[in-house]
C-alpha cells in the first residue's frame, strides 16, 4: 500500500531552533536504508583522499598516518555529537536547526548559510574537476561543455524525486567503496608477496621506516599533515541531513553515527597504510602520478592512471550529487525557519524542494562561470573565504551539543539513544582540537595557504553574524510596534 504524494506546500516557519520531521515540512521519506547506510560509507569519503594525499605524504612521510588518525578522531567525535542530536531530532536542517535552539536564531542562521554557501563553492570544484577528467577522454567536447552537462544532469537527478539522489549516490558511493576495499585487499597481498605476478618488491612494513624512520621530517610534519588531509574528510555529516528524509530517521542515525569509526579506519588509515608501505615516501611517482596511482603502478597494475581517472570522477560526481542535495536542503530548512526566502520551504508533488534546488545550483553555475572566468582572483576569494567554513561547523556541533544535551534530557529522555563519550569532557578536547588546528592554519603563509583561508572565512563569518543580528533586531522593532499598534 502506498501514500499519495503530498501536495505542493509552503512549510509554516518552525518554532525558533525546532526543526521539523519529514512529515511536518512536506519532504518525502524516499531514501531506502540501503541508500543511507551506503551515503554513510560513501560520504566520508571524498575527492580530496584520491587526489590530495599524496602531498601529505611528501609533507609527512609515514607519519601521515598519525595526521590522518588525528583527524579522524576528530570526525569520529564530531559524528558521535551530530548523531546524538540528529537521533533525537532528524530534521533537515541538522546542526543548523539544533544551534538555532541550542545557541540562538544568530548561530542558526550563520552556520546555515556559511554551510550553504561552501557547498556552492564545491559544486563549482568539482564540476570543474570531473569536467577536465572528462575532457581527458573525449576531447572533442570541450571541458565547459562537460562541466555544465554534469550540473545539468545531477540537477535533474536532485529535481526528480529524494529517491533518484539516493540511488545515484547509491551506486557512486558503492564504486568508491569497491575501489578501496579492492585496492587494500591487492595491496595487503602483495605487502607480504603473496600476489601472483606483483612486480612489488613486497619488502612488508619495513618501508614505514627504512627511509629516514617514520618521521623523516620531524614530528611538526604530523600536524603540517593535518592541514593537508583535514578537509578530504568533509561531508561526513550528510548522512545526518538525509537521515530526515528515510523511513526510519533515528534507526538510520544511530546505525551512521556507530559506524563511522570502522568506516575511518579501513577506508583512509588503511588504504593510506598501503600506499607508504608498498612505496618509499620519497618515492618521485608518488608526487608526479599520485600516491593511489603510483601504488598500483608498483604492483604491475595495467592501466592504473585510467583506472584511478574513473576512481576519481566516480569521487567529484558522488561530491557533486550529495554537495547540490545538501545545499538545498539547508536551504529548505532555512526557508522553513523564517530565515530564508518563503519558496525555499515549498515542496513540489514530488515532495522536493524545488526552489532551494534551483537556487543552489543557479549560484554553483555562477561559481563554474568564476572559475573559468576569472579563476585566481574572484573564484580564488570564494575557495579561501570558504575555506575554513567546514571547521566552524565542526564546533558550532560541539557548542551546540553541549547545551543539547541537556534540553533533550529535560524535553525527551527516552530519545537519548546515541551519548556522547565522557560528556562533557571530550567535548571540550573537541573544541580544543579544531581550535588548534585553526591557529595552526594561521602559520601557513603561502599563496592560498592556510592563514588567509582562515582569516577570509572569519571575515565572512563575521559579516554573515551581523546580517543576522540585524534582521534579529529589525523584527524584533516589528513586532514591537505592531504590538503597540494592536493596544
Amino acid at each position: 500500500m502506498t501514500t499519495p504524494p503530498p501536495s505542493p506546500v509552503a512549510a509554516p516557519p518552525a518554532p525558533p531552533g525546532h526543526g521539523q520531521s519529514p512529515q511536518q515540512s512536506g519532504l518525502q521519506s524516499g531514501l531506502k536504508n540501503r541508500h543511507l547506510s551506503m551515503i554513510a560509507v560513501g560520504g566520508v569519503i571524498g575527492a580530496g583522499l584520491f587526489v590530495g594525499s599524496a602531498s601529505g605524504i611528501t609533507a609527512a612521510g609515514p607519519g601521515i598516518l598519525l595526521s590522518y588518525a588525528l583527524v579522524g578522531a576528530l570526525v569520529v567525535f564530531v559524528m558521535r555529537m551530530l548523531g546524538e542530536m540528529a537521533a533525537a531530532n532528524p530534521t533537515s536542517g541538522s546542526f543548523s536547526a539544533y544551534a538555532d535552539r541550542a545557541l540562538g536564531r544568530w548561530a542558526g542562521f550563520s552556520i546555515g548559510w556559511l554551510y550553504w554557501f561552501f557547498w556552492v563553492v564545491v559544486l563549482a570544484v568539482e564540476a570543474t574537476a570531473g569536467a577536465a577528467i572528462l575532457t581527458s577522454w573525449v576531447p572533442a567536447v570541450p571541458q565547459w561543455a562537460w562541466a555544465l552537462i554534469v550540473m545539468v544532469v545531477l540537477t535533474a537527478t536532485n529535481l526528480a524525486s529524494v529517491a533518484s539522489f539516493g540511488e545515484f549516490e547509491f551506486w557512486f558511493a558503492g564504486i568508491k567503496v569497491v575501489a578501496i576495499a579492492a585496492f587494500i585487499a591487492i595491496g595487503g597481498l602483495a605487502i607480504f608477496g603473496v600476489l601472483p605476478g606483483s612486480d612489488n618488491a613486497a619488502t612488508g612494513f619495513a618501508n614505514l621506516t627504512s627511509h629516514g624512520g617514520f618521521l623523516p621530517n620531524g614530528p611538526t610534519a604530523i600536524l603540517t599533515g593535518v592541514l593537508m588531509v583535514v578537509f578530504s574528510f568533509m561531508g561526513s555529516e550528510i548522512v545526518t541531513l538525509a537521515a530526515g528524509e528515510s523511513e526510519d530517521p533515528q534507526r538510520a542515525v544511530t546505525k551512521a553515527t556507530k559506524s563511522v569509526i570502522w568506516r575511518v579506519g579501513i577506508f583512509y588509515l588503511g588504504s593510506i597504510l598501503v600506499v607508504v608501505s608498498l612505496l618509499p615516501w620519497n618515492d618521485p611517482s608518488i608526487a608526479k602520478k599520485g600516491s593511489y596511482v603510483a601504488a598500483l603502478d608498483s604492483i604491475g597494475i595495467p592501466h592504473a592512471g585510467q583506472i584511478m581517472n574513473f576512481i576519481v570522477l566516480t569521487a567529484v560526481l558522488s561530491c557533486l550529487n550529495s554537495g547540490l542535495y545538501t545545499a538545498s536542503r539547508m536551504a529548505f530548512s532555512l526557508g522553513q525557519r523564517g530565515d530564508a526566502p518563503k519558496a525555499f520551504a515549498r515542496t513540489n508533488s514530488r515532495g522536493v524542494p524545488q526552489a532551494a534546488i534551483l537556487a543552489s545550483v543557479l549560484f554553483g553555475f555562477i561559481a563554474v562561470g568564476f572559475n573559468y572566468l576569472w579563476p585566481d582572483t574572484v573564484f580564488q576569494f570564494l575557495l579561501n573565504a570558504s575555506g575554513a567554513v567546514a571547521l566552524f561547523v565542526w564546533l558550532v556541533i560541539c557548542f551546540s551539543q553541549l547545551r543539547m544535551r541537556g534540553i533533550i534530557l529535560r524535553e525527551n529522555p527516552d530519545k537519548l539513544v546515541v551519548r556522547m563519550w565522557l560528556f562533557p569532557y571530550l567535548t571540550w578536547a573537541t573544541i580544543a582540537m579544531i581550535s588548534f588546528v585553526l591557529v595552526y592554519m594561521l602559520t601557513d603563509d603561502s599563496e592560498g595557504g592556510g592563514r588567509i583561508q582562515v582569516l577570509l572565512s572569519v571575515l565572512l563569518a563575521i559579516v554573515v553574524v551581523a546580517v543576522s543580528l540585524v534582521r534579529d533586531r529589525l523584527g524584533r522593532n516589528t513586532a514591537e510596534k505592531e504590538s503597540l499598534t494592536a493596544h
